[in-house]
């Protein structure tokens, strides 16, 4: 029997969410709290965002990137689910971010590019998604 639904996927599998909070129940002893580190955090996000739980990554993934703001690879997780969970100007806040650290990040620049257009500002989008292609290779492509 299942007692409670959001632990579960439709499947009927266990939610990536429940897997992760289960693995250190015996860590500190019976009554000792345990303290989730960076990289636990980090390692369930990934796992929440794989579940398709975009706002639950996020909540997550923004206690990392506090945590480790020099970071590329959370901040651009960060983005990814703020993106797919239609907030929006979240999303291009942290690709900013990470394009004002990192100015070659080329997922980066498309993923902002994106982001714009899915806000419908398309005239901001195009020189974002140029450069993302000239460094991927496609614009000379097109050539």
């Amino acid at each position: 029997m299942i007692d409670n639904f959001n632990d579960y996927q439709p499947n009927g599998e266990p939610a990536a969410d429940r897997w992760a909070s289960a693995l250190h129940i015996f860590d500190n002893g019976v009554g000792t709290p345990h303290e989730e580190t960076t990289l636990e955090r980090w390692e369930r996000a990934q796992a929440l965002f794989g579940a398709r739980d975009y706002a639950g990554a996020a909540r997550l993934l923004t206690a990392v990137v506090d945590e480790v703001p020099e970071q590329t690879g959370p901040r651009l997780l960060l983005a990814r689910a703020y993106y797919h969970s239609a907030q929006l100007k979240r999303a291009e806040e942290q690709l900013r971010r990470v394009l004002d650290r990192d100015p070659v990040e080329d997922y980066a620049h498309l993923m902002l590019g994106r982001t714009l257009q899915r806000q419908g500002r398309n005239d901001e989008a195009a020189p974002w998604l140029r450069m993302a292609a000239a460094f991927s290779g496609e614009l000379a492509e097109h050539d």
